[in-house]
């Protein structure tokens, strides 16, 4: 049986994207969630808690990106010069916040302390608000002439890109409330579930927005998800996303069930995202302009390439997942990874 090559590419990549954001959604939500917990020993927990995880989170994204310039080509050449303030700004937010995992342990001053806690914070928010305008610079439209991108500078700049710029925040502070919840006992659990409700209401409030104005971006958009009778083979997802809410909600306020439970859920919610996704999109890559089959590499450089990603996919999940169950349970306040 034959391999589709482009749709085995496009499935890899939707992995690599979504599990960074998943491990890395919850890293940059402490971030998100510093200004909250203003105590020092607060602070070192919640950094302690992804301290010995964080750095290996970050190879997803470069699984992604390395990915797309080769397997699909066209649309790395298009989106990156579509995009390049907010990638710019993206690396230089993870930069800083990676240097300030270390420097802040070493900050013999308060104000060096306080100045690699801001580097945190807001390498933190500023990564997670590029990420989600990079994702609504794509729904909302590239402009392409022939091969080429033929917009300006500032098009990515709309009320749109800044409202999924914002849902993204909220969604990586809901996952980083819930990895607390998760990771820790007493009074800072308390608070990070306090925060999950928070964030969870703004999460929910920013998928109701986004999804409210995509249909209205682009016609093909709006015939997949309202009109008759394609409505009805889409609408399990809007349903989905409501009953996750209802249940997230129930786990959140009532203080029952297992610590992991509100976890899985805002997963949950994020893979019907996902889901909601891909189906504005297909079977474009860049919409309307460039299609998965536009923007592929020649066969034979995707087979090439397939085959080391079949090797070192499996190997990266294992190390990942090892990584995850040496340090797993609650942390001790009292003992640190620094």
């Amino acid at each position: 049986m034959a391999i589709d090559l482009t749709l085995a590419w496009a499935l890899l990549l939707a992995f690599a994207v979504f599990t960074y954001v998943v491990l890395d959604g919850f890293d940059l939500g402490l971030g998100i969630l510093y200004p909250f917990f203003p105590k020092k020993q607060d602070r070192d927990l919640m950094m302690n808690s992804v301290a010995p995880v964080w750095d290996g989170n970050e190879t997803w994204l470069v699984l992604g990106g390395g990915g797309l310039f080769a397997a699909f080509p066209l649309a790395y050449a298009i989106i990156l010069p579509a995009t390049y303030p907010l990638i710019i700004a993206m690396l230089l937010a993870l930069i800083f916040r990676g240097v300030a995992f270390e420097f802040r342990w070493r900050a013999g001053r308060p104000f060096s302390a306080w100045v690699w806690d801001g580097a945190f914070i807001g390498g933190s928010t500023l990564a997670a608000l590029c990420q989600g305008m990079i994702l609504g610079t794509l729904l909302q439209g590239i402009e392409v002439e022939g091969r080429a991108y033929a917009g300006g500078w500032w098009d990515w700049l709309t009320p749109f890109t800044l409202l999924c710029g914002v849902s993204v925040v909220a969604g990586y502070a809901l996952l980083g409330a819930c990895w607390l919840n998760i990771k820790t006992e007493g009074g800072i659990q308390a608070r990070a579930r306090v925060a999950a409700r928070v964030a969870g209401l703004a999460t929910v409030a920013g998928i109701v927005g986004v999804s409210a104005a995509t249909p209205f971006l682009e016609t093909a958009y709006f015939e997949r998800w309202l009109a008759w009778p394609g409505i009805l083979e889409v609408a399990i997802v809007p349903v989905l996303v409501a009953a996750l809410t209802l249940w997230l909600a129930r786990a959140l306020t009532s203080g029952k069930g297992p610590d992991w439970l509100p976890m899985l859920l805002a997963l949950g919610l994020f893979l019907l995202c996902f889901a909601g996704l891909g189906v504005s999109m297909w079977p474009y890559v860049i919409p309307p302009a460039v299609t998965l089959q536009d923007a592929a590499a020649p066969e034979s450089s995707q087979m090439f390439m397939f085959v080391g990603a079949v090797v070192l996919v499996p190997i990266i999940l294992a190390y990942t997942a090892y990584a995850y169950w040496v340090f797993r349970g609650k942390l001790d306040p009292d003992e640190g990874y620094h």
